[in-house]
């Protein structure tokens, strides 16, 4: 594992990385996230092993914006509304995928032809999936049935003695506490809160 002071990390590096297949760890507005390039079919194998996530059980992924999003996913009214009203932030949004043709890797797209995508507010994730250019991976950097981690040093002691690792951890210190991004489901144009974070819709 390569760690990097997020102050001191080299922005160019880190999307070429990513590029080339990398498994990063890097913060965002909830906790620190796990993420690949989600139209890397290897990468997405490789984050499920690191984090023993079961197969069935697809990640979400940030987009840049809504016009990124609008490329992969079915665009309604409802879905419109709750952009425009949340994002950035932490509200995720599972809607159908436009074609099943799409790039988006196995493990990112679920078995209903669904994908789950927010836009961040983070200023460095959202940095990293803008110059990407394309979607990126952002599910909890746990290995599957631990905590979500907000410090730094509880990202290395879970990887440590692992034999999947992440290849690069950007280190942001100690990130505030937030809950984990809340969920909707958006299916003709009625909306079906999946899990409850932080955010509470006011629609």
């Amino acid at each position: 594992m390569k760690i990097i002071k997020q102050l001191e990390a080299n922005i160019s590096e880190i999307i070429e990385a990513l590029k080339q297949g990398k498994v990063i760890v890097y913060p965002t507005e909830t906790c620190y996230g796990l993420g690949c390039d989600a139209t890397n079919a290897g990468a997405v194998k490789k984050l499920f092993a690191i984090k023993h996530r079961e197969k069935n059980k697809p990640v979400l992924v940030l987009m840049a914006d809504v016009e990124m999003s609008k490329k992969y996913v079915q665009w309604s009214p409802m879905l419109d509304e709750l952009t425009r009203k949340y994002w950035p932030g932490p509200l995720t949004v599972v809607v159908k995928i436009i074609d099943k043709k799409n790039d988006l890797a196995r493990g990112v797209v679920g078995e209903d032809q669904t994908v789950a995508f927010r836009v961040t507010a983070h200023p460095f994730a959202h940095d990293l999936v803008v110059k990407l250019g394309r979607p990126l991976v952002s599910t909890s950097a746990n290995i599957t049935a631990q905590a979500s981690p907000y410090d730094i040093q509880n990202v290395l002691q879970m990887f440590e003695n692992t034999i999947n690792q992440p290849d690069i951890i950007i280190d942001s210190g100690s990130l505030p506490y937030h809950s984990p991004s809340t969920i909707v489901r958006i299916v003709d144009d009625k909306i079906e809160v999946l899990r409850q974070g932080e955010l509470v819709l006011n629609l």
